[in-house]
């Protein structure tokens, strides 16, 4: 792609995220979710192939529809109430649960996730990457602003169906970025779950759910691994990747002590305090699933070897011309936050 063309369509998605983030009046704010999306297509077919044209479209299928909701409810918000701004005491439930619904469905969750995992598997890493983090913010911004007016019931009900979804969907997948794509809809559903409760333990979700994410990516990046199989090449073309990947894989499993554990805690705790029992024990039933296909990735990588005989086992060794200075900075974020958690739990 163009360089200048790039850094325009970058620039786009950017701004149209930051309108939306910032803005109070809902036109705005639809505008700005706009200009992300169109933006954000032309990132998705990069590389012109079939593939990637099909997950384009099945994204801006998505998303368009989404979109087309989520008008239909800020015209019936203005009808009933003669307001447009975000933050407005609805007098109707259909305005916020038809915004509900359009919001879940640009943020994959179940039972509109469909799209995620075939437009994850049909993009580019860095694309990938973009999709599964930076545009989460935008739509999780509108339901912070509207979340006072959410049905509790029902987001509990769509963010329990995302967990076991993401869940169970992840199992026996060869592709790694549809695992990780099954994997942004588990972590969707647990944001989702606390927002109508505490909406600062969803933004720690979230931040620790991007850093996590983007350490794998850039990992899975560093070593153009997207199947099983070339992952199982990793400790011969780049030894010292093994031990970051298997930590930050452990660390999105939310396994202790790691700091993926931390907002899975502050999750729990928040939904027991509020005489919630039955989902949290779902919750952690379905995790276990969770970490069951991470740990089948981490003994990939690190317990596994390629059927070869002794003079192939070892790759030449190229310099590496794509950045790496993030990868170490992420892994310790990634890893080591556990120990400062009741700071980090103490931030108003």
């Amino acid at each position: 792609m163009n360089p200048l063309a790039q850094l325009i369509i970058y620039t786009t998605v950017i701004t149209g995220t930051l309108i939306t983030m910032l803005s109070s009046h809902w036109f705005l704010t639809w505008a700005g979710l706009e200009m992300n999306m169109l933006a954000f297509i032309p990132t998705l077919i990069k590389k012109t192939n079939a593939r990637s044209t099909e997950a384009a479209t099945k994204y801006f299928l998505a998303q368009s529809t989404a979109s087309m909701i989520l008008m239909m409810a800020i015209i019936s918000n203005n009808l009933l109430s003669g307001h447009w701004t975000t933050t407005t005491n609805y007098t109707n439930q259909f305005p916020p649960l038809a915004m509900t619904i359009a919001l879940t469905m640009k943020l994959g969750m179940a039972p509109f996730h469909f799209w995620v995992p075939e437009v994850t598997q049909g993009t580019p890493l860095t694309s990938g990457l973009l999709l599964l983090t930076w545009q989460k913010l935008a739509p999780i911004s509108i339901m912070y602003q509207i979340h006072p007016s959410i049905n509790t019931h029902i987001l509990l009900i769509l963010s329990t169906l995302s967990i076991a979804v993401g869940s169970w969907g992840g199992l026996n997948q060869t592709q790694l970025r549809k695992i990780l794509g099954y994997s942004s809809i588990t972590h969707t559903g647990w944001m989702m779950m606390t927002l109508t409760y505490n909406p600062t333990i969803t933004t720690l979700y979230l931040i620790t759910y991007i850093t996590l994410t983007t350490t794998m990516f850039l990992t899975l990046n560093l070593n153009s691994s997207t199947t099983t199989l070339t992952l199982s090449n990793t400790w011969n073309k780049s030894t010292h990747l093994m031990p970051l990947m298997t930590s930050t894989l452990l660390s999105l499993g939310g396994l202790p002590p790691l700091t993926g554990f931390l907002p899975k805690w502050a999750t729990i705790q928040e939904l027991t305090m509020n005489n919630n029992f039955i989902i949290p024990t779902i919750m952690i039933t379905m995790t276990l699933l969770n970490l069951y296909f991470y740990m089948r990735l981490i003994y990939t990588i690190s317990l596994t070897l390629l059927p070869t005989s002794n003079n192939t086992k070892m790759t030449w060794q190229f310099e590496n011309t794509k950045p790496t200075l993030l990868i170490p900075a992420l892994t310790t974020i990634s890893t080591l936050l556990l120990p400062i958690s009741p700071l980090i739990l103490s931030i108003p």
